[in-house]
Parts: structure tokens; C-alpha cells; sequence
């Protein structure tokens, strides 16, 4: 398949990130669809984070069989291994050291005044709207699930390509459906803490700032065609998967303390469900096209 077609299927698989970031402009939603769309997130993501370590799992397993069989030896094993846990610590705990450094920000900007150039306060300059610093907590934690998503989708992509570049277009169709499909559902994962961040005019999340969170979490998908179309390497998707597994990992723990505060099990449980069976049932178009 040529590279032009290649890049219209990855578009196509990564666009429909979009198909759910509306809700994250949803007025004064109630507190029940608050804490439904919060637990739907959760389950969504807790599915990716079983998704994503299961597949950067299979080079260690596969290499653990060869050396059972006598066919292999402990080289790969170690090899897949040290990137599996450098993956998974480097994504988890990158996201540790940002809060812990936004948490020293917020500190900073509640001390006594400080006089810059001006009239300017210095807590009144690093709260500037383009900064991260100014951004609410809900904003924050929607980026991170963006990234995340941004980093599985990444490795998706490289699936898409690589089925491609063989000539296996009828796995590359059904791939871009169930990918297509995934990227939907992660969609409403991402803006799920927006929702609760939307009560008044002036906080709900811009078209702009929403378009910008399906490019970070969508359009890894594209970028993922585009090199495995061209370039092979299990090393490179491990990697990737088990950025994606710790950043993921990290933001579903954020979402259970939003989720603990809100105090609704029933809706917790319900919410979680749904996200966990839209999940698999995304994922089984996958494997029914023998990927």
C-alpha cells in the first residue's frame, strides 16, 4: 500500500479522538454525570493499562519461551525486560516529579508578594494565563490523560503502518475500525475531569484548547503510521507502551482520589463497568482482525 493511502488510514484512526471532547464543554453538568464521567474514564483507562502492558509484555514472554525450548537465550530476556521497567518507572514517574513541581508552583504563587518590574507582582506574572501554572487542576489532569493516550496511540500506529507496508490491507482496514473505535471512547476519557471544571462561562474549556488535547492524544496515531510504514522495531514499541502504561497508570490513581471525594459507589462501579466493557468490546474488532 502506498505511503499516501498508509497516512489516510492513520488520520482516519486517530481523528475519532475527536467524537468525544465536546462533553468537556458540557454546562453545569450535575453531580451525577460528573462522577459517571469520571468513573467511565477510569475504567477506559484502566482497559488501556491492562491493553498496553499486555502487548509490551509478548517480546519478554516470547523470549522466555525460546529459552525453555532451547531455542533462545537470556540476552532478549534482559534486553526487553530493563526497557519494560525503564519504560514503565520513566512514565510514572515523570508524571510524579510534574505534579511535585507544579505542587512547589502553587506554593510560590500563594507566598507574600514579591514587587517585579512595575506594579507587577512575581505571583502575578507566573500566573499568566498561557501558563501551565494558571491552569486549574482539571486542566492539568486532562493534559496528562491526553499524553498517555497520546504515547498508546503512538505504538498503535506503528501497527498500522507496519500491517500496511506488508500489503496486508485488509488488516490495516479493520485495524484503523478498532483503533478508530478505541479512539473514540478515549476520547470522553480525556475530558472527563473538564466536565467538572466547566460551572461557569469564563472556565469552560475553549474549541481551541480541546482541539489541542485530541492533536496531543490523537495525532500520535498519524505520526505511528507514518514511521511503521517504513521502519520496524519491537524495542521501540515496548518502549513507547510502557511510557503510555506508567503515564496511564498515574492518572487513573489521580482520577480514583477525584472519585473517593465525590462519595456515589454505585455510580463509581456503574461508570467503571462501562468503561472496562467499551474497552474489550473495541478490542475484540481488533483480534477478530488477527492482530
Amino acid at each position: 500500500m502506498s505511503l499516501s493511502k498508509t497516512l489516510l488510514l492513520g488520520f482516519i484512526a486517530g481523528v475519532t479522538i475527536l467524537l468525544g471532547l465536546p462533553v468537556g464543554r458540557l454546562r453545569r453538568p450535575a453531580p451525577g454525570l460528573r462522577a459517571t464521567l469520571n468513573a467511565l474514564a477510569i475504567g477506559i483507562l484502566l482497559f488501556l493499562v491492562w491493553d498496553v502492558l499486555t502487548h509490551a509484555w509478548e517480546p519478554i514472554d516470547t523470549a522466555l519461551g525460546k529459552v525453555h525450548d532451547h531455542s533462545g537465550g537470556l540476552a532478549p530476556v534482559f534486553g526487553y525486560g530493563a526497557l519494560f521497567a525503564v519504560g514503565l518507572t520513566v512514565g510514572l514517574g515523570s508524571l510524579v516529579a510534574y505534579e511535585q513541581w507544579m505542587g512547589r508552583v502553587g506554593r510560590d504563587k500563594d507566598a507574600p508578594r514579591r514587587f517585579g518590574p512595575g506594579a507587577a507582582a512575581a505571583a502575578e506574572l507566573d500566573a499568566r494565563p498561557g501558563r501551565l501554572s494558571a491552569w486549574s487542576p482539571e486542566r492539568r489532569l486532562a493534559l496528562m490523560i491526553a499524553v498517555g493516550i497520546g504515547l498508546h496511540n503512538f505504538a498503535e500506529g506503528l501497527a498500522i503502518g507496519q500491517s500496511a507496508a506488508r500489503g496486508e490491507l485488509a488488516l490495516a482496514t479493520l485495524l484503523v475500525v478498532g483503533f478508530g473505535l478505541h479512539n473514540a471512547t478515549e476520547g470522553f476519557g480525556i475530558v472527563a475531569p473538564l466536565a467538572s471544571d466547566g460551572e461557569a462561562e469564563q472556565t469552560r474549556p475553549t474549541v481551541a484548547f480541546l482541539l489541542l488535547l485530541g492533536l496531543i492524544g490523537g495525532g500520535p496515531t498519524f505520526v505511528g503510521t507514518a514511521v511503521g510504514h517504513g521502519f520496524t522495531s519491537e524495542p521501540v514499541s515496548v518502549v513507547f507502551l510502557t511510557l503510555a502504561a506508567g503515564s496511564i497508570l498515574y492518572v487513573v490513581i489521580q482520577l480514583l482520589g477525584v472519585a473517593a471525594k465525590a462519595r456515589r459507589p454505585g455510580l463509581l462501579a456503574t461508570g467503571l463497568l462501562l468503561g472496562l466493557l467499551a474497552g474489550f468490546a473495541t478490542d475484540a474488532i481488533v483480534t477478530a482482525a488477527g492482530a
